[in-house]
């Protein structure tokens, strides 16, 4: 089976499978203006969000890395910052022209909405442009950073695609890829497992004093993971309990050594496999990934998550025969054969392997075609 894929080479040698003009607002009153611009000058994307005012300390530092990372993404050819003030929109266009892409911005205060929409559609044409003859090479499938998360899960979560998925990640990782993945609330009942995969002891006892300050907090609000881990979709797939949950989502990351752990939205150091914690939420943990260099995510799913995002394809992989059957629509890979035993699970890896290379090289995902383009800002604490 070919590794070999087709993407833009970027200015800092990174490769983007996609090639995205990206209007970025730094808050939530300037995203009208993105989207103005979106809708006079085609081939630009723009995301929306509702944060980036009163924000202070690490959730500030969260906000502006979560940005400043969707616009270094090698799938974004170029970016234009919008914010209400020059200084913080500074801020993130300064962060963003550290990877050597195309970056402006431009703010509203004293312009108003029409004269910074006129301002930054010039310049977004000016992009369409550049990004549009730029010419795609051929690269190494081990070249991509890629993300890894479940969702919606069920019993052939833990049973057939989380496995037909932990046989990809091995693969990736003995080419030499770089892969993440999170959920750190949703390991719960797996941990003691999972500390085993640590490259060094050290980062295992890392790993799990970061699981038990995030159950801490959990419980210093006088709450427990009931009704929310796992969900109602999840028990009415066949999960009764977290520990359930947790024993089929490591099943996803196959037997490779974890060799880092990241914050959220923090950029890996090199090829290997890292945890990053964070949310289990679908929406906020994709989002990050792609923060930190995602260049695509493998999404798996039971019951049929249709989760997206903006900048990143996600490819969705599905063993329920049932839901493979009633929403095709939504999914990349059907394993369903592993359930019936009329796929092995190395046969059930080559089709995800199959359809990620066919991702990396132009095809649309379902949830491209559908055009879900979910963009989630993890929050730490309240504004001021």
């Amino acid at each position: 089976m070919t590794t070999k894929i087709l993407g833009y080479r970027r200015e800092n040698d990174r490769i983007g499978i996609r090639n995205h003009v990206l209007l970025l607002p730094l808050d939530a009153v300037s995203y009208p203006i993105c989207r103005a611009v979106t809708n006079i000058v085609a081939g630009t994307t723009f995301i929306t969000h509702p944060y980036g005012r009163m924000q202070f300390g690490a959730d500030l530092d969260l906000h502006f890395r979560t940005l400043i990372g969707t616009g270094c993404n090698p799938n974004v050819a170029a970016v234009i910052v919008v914010g209400i003030e020059p200084n913080w929109t500074k801020k993130i266009a300064d962060g963003i022209a550290k990877t050597g892409k195309p970056v402006s911005y431009y703010w509203s205060d004293e312009n108003g909405d029409l004269k910074t929409i006129e301002r930054a559609a010039r310049k977004a044409a000016e992009y369409v442009h550049y990004a549009t003859a730029l010419e795609k090479v051929e690269a190494d499938l081990k070249e991509l950073v890629i993300g890894y998360k479940c969702g919606e899960s069920d019993t052939t979560s833990g049973l057939a695609s989380n496995p037909a998925a932990g046989v990809v990640c091995d693969r990736l990782i003995k080419m030499g890829s770089t892969v993440m993945f999170g959920e750190t609330p949703e390991i719960t009942g797996a941990e003691h497992i999972l500390v085993k995969h640590f490259a060094t002891k050290e980062l295992g006892e890392q790993f799990l004093k970061i699981h038990k300050d995030y159950l801490d907090l959990i419980f210093s609000k006088g709450e427990d993971l009931l009704g929310s881990q796992p969900n109602q979709g999840n028990i009415a797939g066949g999960i009764s309990t977290i520990e359930e949950k947790a024993l089929g989502n490591v099943q996803k990351l196959g037997k490779s050594p974890i060799v880092g752990i990241l914050d959220t939205c923090e950029e890996p150091a090199g090829p290997g496999l890292y945890f990053m914690n964070t949310s289990s939420a679908a929406a906020d943990l994709v989002t990050a990934m792609a923060a930190a260099g995602a260049a695509m995510t493998v999404f798996t799913t039971g019951k049929g998550n249709n989760v997206g995002n903006p900048i990143t394809p996600v490819v969705k992989i599905c063993a329920n025969p049932k839901i493979c059957k009633l929403v095709p629509e939504n999914l990349d890979v059907d394993v369903s054969g592993v359930m019936s035993r009329e796929l092995t699970l190395e046969q059930a890896g080559d089709k995800i392997m199959d359809c990620i290379v066919k991702t990396a090289r132009g095809r649309y995902t379902a949830t491209e075609v559908l055009k879900h383009d979910e963009f989630a800002l993890t929050r730490l604490y309240p504004s001021s």
